[in-house]
């Protein structure tokens, strides 16, 4: 059998020295988390979800309504109350009187952020407050730098550390709980916020430093992520133009507050523009064949809208473009005019009028092709790669690869679908169009594997998953998650919060889980994101290091009535996709700030803990753990749970397609695209599509305009990045095949090597030798093909 050798590309690129970038935060659909620098240009990432995705003892206090808590293990994003010094503290004084300030919770101390307590009032008078007295602190710093760890780098985090925790609260209640005030405050200091990450990441004193440490004698005594971290912060200050010459400088800023403010927008107005849409329904006959889950949701949304009298048997109806909504509608609905209707409108978001993002789009791509050539690269994507592991000649290469593996599957997927259509006298069985070919895939898949996702619901009430995938974490990595709902506010009433604690019993994590969907306010799809890092620098006095805190945000399918979440299959894996993510973070052992966890993780490797948790959602034990009837207690049948596991490389050359059709579409916008001549971005798409679709797409087709992972989130030309890091990821759940996944030592013992490895080194080792280190030998592709039923294809 032929070999596709992906681990060569894998292996032979150079790995990059840099972080994953702190200081932007701007959501994307799975979309920001946080790394530890200070390059405006990714500020703060969140991990969204791909595209395929679908929506993703402890001794408590009494609830409190404050928003200070007491706590032994606590952080403060101020290690002590701000010092200015006093021409700071007047300027602030003159922008902001005292009073104000003393009652604004983004200035306060506290142990966890008073999430419940901030709102759009409070934005414009404390990041402008904050930014005064971190500018003091940064000329303070450059005054007084030296090449060493306590002159330099301890400040700097610091510094990174107060406005990435602040401007992080307000950036993700922007995407949990929007409004227009919200939303305005932002738009308004979000320059002035810019303007101080240039500042700071063209700090001439600050890069010299970082040289100087890296030129000096004792470089060879600093320890590996030390050396990761230093060589990070060098790279970082070139790629935002510390380099370039006074002209230049000045118009690159001016590139990076524009592009900042174009993704805004282009984020609120795919926001605006899911929201838009609502389609009502007074006729049961219009939505034949929707399950009792779908109907209950949608006379819900009725409710919402002033609807009153809304039931699930009898109506009114109202759809909307939230995937809870959309994704029913397009599997499970017979009327074909209403799939089609539905589909066009998702297809179509943010395409017209007032919220139409091509010239958005347009600009953000010839603003990024104008800071390539500024820095001295052909192309955006070639500064993109600069920061990865992969270099653009080897992620296109893989694309390729897997493309190739996946074509000849992909179109036999679609001639099965004709067949199965005609055998079941459907008319457009000869013409499936892609409104049909979901609907028509759910029913293969019900025909072939005797499995209705629908009935497969009240087996996965949230609940039970969660108790599942806690359990499932205590076998693999030795930790105990508990509730600790009370000790932490939050922005809504269905948000929980956890406390992880080791096998002593000793707390060493703690995060937030926002399961449902609330398309009024909550932004789209699901993601991981920072609240706090691990760090020594940032510890309170009497601890030795601060502990770290995550979001989990996901938008499946609230309860209904008296019923719990009963979740599809596909949500259970976003809930341990976005899980594996938090997981990287909190039990990371580095205790350097700026390569704890997933900062300062190469893009393309930073996806592999959130897919390989994806594997443990087939395994029996594991699933059986999480597979109970929510009124009968009964376990998934263990015939259900062969045709489940059979089903999971159902059209898996389709999906596979569809991921690198997204990835080659972005890499084609980012390399060889050129804004304002022959070709639009449109052209460009269908282009693309001609290998990478077997349905060519609509001349209509406008998926560009709410493709948020690469225009307003942190995949600009590294949406491969899925497929780069599915590669690691399936050959990391391999290990645990090859010790026996019913050996239970075996698995303790390999989940153990997991944790000390891949969660536990974050960004202070190269993500390569992390994977060698854990797996004993270089990354293969056949585990991946393996899984998805594509290594045959492949020969």
């Amino acid at each position: 059998m032929k070999r596709i050798r992906i681990a060569n590309m894998l292996m032979a690129t150079p790995t990059s020295r840099a972080s994953l970038n702190l200081l932007r935060r701007s959501p994307k659909p799975k979309y920001f988390s946080s790394s530890c620098q200070f390059r405006p240009s990714t500020f703060c990432k969140s991990y969204p979800c791909p595209i395929w995705s679908s929506s993703f003892s402890f001794c408590l206090p009494p609830p409190r309504s404050t928003t200070s808590t007491s706590l032994s293990s606590s952080f403060r994003p101020f290690s002590s109350p701000p010092s200015m010094s006093s021409a700071s503290a007047a300027a602030v004084e003159s922008a902001v009187s005292d009073e104000t300030l003393s009652s604004n919770p983004l200035l306060q101390d506290f142990d966890f952020p008073p999430f419940d307590s901030v709102d759009a009032s409070h934005v414009r008078p404390g990041i402008r407050a904050l930014l005064q007295h971190l500018e003091a602190e940064l000329e303070e710093l450059e005054k007084s730098v030296e090449p060493s760890w306590p002159k330099l780098v301890e400040p700097l985090e610091k510094i990174v550390d107060r406005l990435t925790v602040v401007w992080g609260m307000i950036n993700h209640l922007k995407a949990v709980k929007d409004t227009p005030e919200l939303r305005a405050a932002i738009e308004d200091v979000q320059p002035e916020k810019v303007k101080f990450q240039l500042r700071l990441g063209q700090s001439k004193p600050i890069y010299n430093a970082f040289k100087a440490i890296r030129e000096s004698p004792d470089w060879s005594s600093l320890s590996e992520a030390r050396q990761r971290l230093v060589e990070a912060q060098i790279k970082e200050a070139v790629l935002i133009g510390i380099a370039l010459d006074d002209q230049k400088r000045e118009e690159f800023n001016k590139i990076e507050q524009e592009l900042e403010k174009l993704s805004h927008k282009f984020s609120e107005n795919v926001l605006d523009a899911t929201k838009k849409f609502e389609k009502l329904i007074t006729d049961k006959k219009e939505i034949e064949g929707l399950p009792p889950s779908a109907l209950g949701l949608f006379a819900q949304a009725a409710v919402s809208k002033g609807h009153e009298n809304a039931t699930a048997e009898n109506g009114p109806w109202i759809i909307t473009l939230d995937a809870p909504s959309y994704l029913p509608v397009m599997q499970h609905a017979k009327n074909r005019a209403l799939r089609e209707e539905v589909y066009r409108a998702y297809l179509s978001r943010a395409s017209s009028g007032d919220l139409d993002n091509t010239a958005i789009i347009d600009q953000i791509l010839k603003l990024r092709l104008e800071k390539a050539k500024l820095l001295g690269y052909n192309n955006y994507a070639e500064v993109s790669m600069a920061m990865k592991m992969a270099t653009v000649e080897k992620a296109a290469e893989l694309l390729e690869k897997l493309r190739s593996a996946s074509w000849d599957a992909a179109v036999q997927d679609m001639e099965d679908l004709k067949s199965f259509a005609k055998d079941q006298g459907a008319a457009e069985s000869d013409s499936l169009t892609h409104w049909d070919t979901t609907f028509w895939s759910e029913r293969l898949r019900e025909s072939k594997y005797d499995i209705n996702e629908e009935e497969l619901r009240p087996y996965f009430s949230l609940p039970k998953v969660m108790d599942g995938l806690f359990s499932l974490a205590k076998t693999l990595f030795g930790i105990d998650i508990e509730p600790a709902d009370g000790l932490a506010p939050v922005w809504n009433n269905d948000v929980r919060f956890y406390c992880v604690k080791d096998s002593s019993g000793n707390p060493i994590a703690y995060f937030y889980f926002d399961p449902y969907s609330r398309p009024s306010e909550k932004r789209g799809g699901a993601w991981m994101d920072e609240v706090v890092s691990r760090s020594r620098v940032m510890a309170q006095k009497g601890s030795s290091v601060r502990l770290p805190v995550a979001h989990m945000v996901c938008n499946q399918t609230p309860p209904v009535g008296d019923k719990p979440s009963l979740m599809t299959f596909r949500e259970v894996e976003t809930v341990f996709h976005e899980f594996g993510h938090a997981l990287q973070h909190m039990l990371t052992k580095q205790d350097e700030g700026l390569v704890a966890g997933i900062r300062n993780i190469e893009w393309d490797a930073v996806e592999l803990p959130s897919q390989f948790m994806e594997n443990w959602c087939y395994h029996r034990d594991t699933l059986m753990s999480i597979a109970k009837h929510y009124e009968t207690g009964e376990t998934l049948p263990e015939e259900v749970y062969k045709k489940l596991l059979a089903a999971r490389t159902f059209r898996a050359g389709s999906f596979s397609l569809r991921q690198l059709k997204f990835a080659s579409v972005d890499l084609e916008l980012h390399t060889k695209y050129v804004p304002g001549g022959p070709e639009s971005i449109y052209d460009v798409d269908q282009r693309v599509s001609v290998k990478t679709q077997v349905i060519p797409p609509l001349p209509e087709d406008r998926f560009l305009c709410s493709f948020s992972h690469i225009f307003a989130g942190g995949y600009a030309a590294g949406y491969y990045s899925y497929k780069w890091a599915e590669v690691l990821s399936a050959d990391a759940f391999s290990a645990f095949e090859d010790a026996g996944l019913d050996d239970i030592k075996a698995v303790k013992e390999t989940g153990q090597r997991f944790r000390n490895t891949i969660l536990a080194l974050g960004g202070g080792r190269a993500p390569l030798k992390v994977f060698v280190e854990f797996r004993g030998r270089e990354p293969s592709p056949e585990p991946l093909l393996r899984h998805n039923g594509l290594l045959a294809t492949s020969a």
